[in-house]
């Protein structure tokens, strides 16, 4: 039982920061667009993949966008993004 209770501290430990990192927001200037890649890359040189659902194409070069993203595989895979004024 001693041990039993480490391991179910670390793991609740590891779900949290999992659950905390899933919603990381963002606001930016849009710099470029990878239509093949669907992706887009803002002012301050930060890249991010769209999620299946959102096209590169919908957006446009200084557009302002908001976007909420997860960390994956070392990439910011965005699950929203909304041009904003």
């Amino acid at each position: 039982m001693k041990i039993v209770i480490p391991v179910f501290v670390a793991a609740s430990s590891l779900l949290a920061t999992a659950a905390f990192a899933a919603n990381i927001s963002a606001t930016g200037v849009v710099k470029s667009v990878n239509t093949k890649g669907d992706s887009i890359k803002l002012v301050d040189g930060s890249v991010y993949i769209l999620k299946e659902g959102f096209e590169a194409e919908n957006f446009k070069a200084g557009e302002k966008v908001a976007i909420i993203f997860a960390m994956k595989n070392g990439k910011m895979i965005a699950s929203s993004v909304k041009v904003v004024k």
